[in-house]
């Protein structure tokens, strides 16, 4: 059997062994199903239109406090979502709460999100609540987010194309430094000082693509624009990468150089022993393009105050998935852990604060 990974998401070999062969009933209806690498599944309705849907665990992050991590839940899921190309309009909750966790907290992180969806507008249509034993936090439970759209108006991750340009948004690491410098606050401010820090902790308001996908197909989608989006989560840059590709079954070629990197990003993960191109990277969207439009969709993007960059180029899957840097071409492996996790608990049991 495939090896369980010890924390974070299951591997791509596990994927394929474990779950992609055992997936109920098939219906025709089904356009895009589970596939590793993918954020999304379609499904085809009535009138020329499909039913886009994602999922993903909603948390309680202490450090971060109830009413961030309530933000950073709706925009992890609205993230996925919206690299299909629409946007949420529909949210069911399922919240397994620790028993210890005050009704008031519960309700405090509620209204947040309430308060989220409704400026998305999102709507939630239902779910389930409860406390039980054996919960705890980070993860207090899952949500789905659902959109509604004509089905000339999606993009997947099989949309994809050799010749197609490789989009970058904002750079490497966001989640990473935005969290390390909200967890361990004292250190990065003896180390660096207070403005970085400041500097490091604005990094959260950018763990959201939504307005970076939504801005991007506003240029167009397929042949005239996008043809498909991928957000980076555990894994960094390359994880997403990795994970692009599989889901386009087609290869890449990047160069590492292209890859934005921020001075608070590198001196952070420099602190932690981090490899900032394989860490958690939420915010960070990747997009391919059809190659007369890539340019016309880094314009858009950046007219809006989003850093985007073409990093590469999606290529023949026979010719696999290739890195370039100073110190010539390697093939893109997975990285099999994300180093995040080792350097979090590291640090907290070397007391930094």
């Amino acid at each position: 059997m495939a090896e369980f990974p010890t924390l974070g998401k299951i591997d791509k070999k596990f994927f394929d062994e474990v779950i992609y062969p055992r997936l109920g009933a098939a219906r025709p209806e089904v356009l895009v199903g589970p596939r590793h690498g993918a954020d999304t599944a379609i499904v085809r309705l009535d009138q020329g239109q499909v039913l886009v849907a994602t999922t993903d665990p909603v948390s309680v992050i202490p450090a971060l406090g109830l009413e961030d991590s309530a933000w950073l839940s709706v925009h992890l899921l609205a993230s996925d979502l919206v690299t299909s190309g629409l946007p949420p309009a529909y949210a069911i909750l399922t919240f397994n709460l620790p028993p210890h966790m005050p009704a008031r907290d519960f309700e405090i992180y509620w209204h947040a999100m309430h308060r989220e969806f409704a400026k998305l507008g999102i709507a939630v249509i239902g779910g389930h609540t409860g406390r039980y034993m054996g919960c705890d936090y980070t993860i207090i439970g899952a949500g789905t987010l659902i959109a509604v759209g004509p089905e000339d108006h999606y993009v997947s991750g099989q949309m994809a194309q050799p010749g197609d340009s490789l989009i970058l948004t904002k750079g490497a690491a966001i989640a990473t430094t935005g969290l390390l410098s909200r967890v361990f606050p004292e250190t990065i401010r003896s180390r660096f000082g207070e403005a970085f820090l400041a500097r490091a902790q604005a990094f959260f308001s950018r763990f959201s693509v939504v307005e970076d996908a939504l801005t991007a197909v506003s240029v167009g989608v397929r042949e005239a624009g996008v043809t498909a989006m991928h957000d980076a989560t555990e894994g960094g840059v390359l994880g997403a990468l990795y994970e692009f590709s599989s889901a386009a079954r087609c290869g890449l070629r990047v160069d590492l150089a292209k890859i934005p990197i921020a001075e608070e990003t590198r001196q952070i993960c420099e602190l932690f022993e981090i490899d900032p191109y394989s860490s958690l990277s939420e915010g960070t969207l990747l997009i391919s393009a059809r190659p007369a439009k890539a340019h016309a969709v880094v314009a858009t993007l950046q007219a809006k105050g989003i850093a985007a960059s073409i990093i590469g180029e999606i290529t023949p899957p026979e010719e696999g998935c290739k890195l370039i840097s100073d110190d010539g071409i390697r093939e893109l492996e997975p990285p099999r852990e994300d180093p995040y996790w080792k350097a979090f608990w590291r640090a907290v049991d070397q007391g930094w604060r």
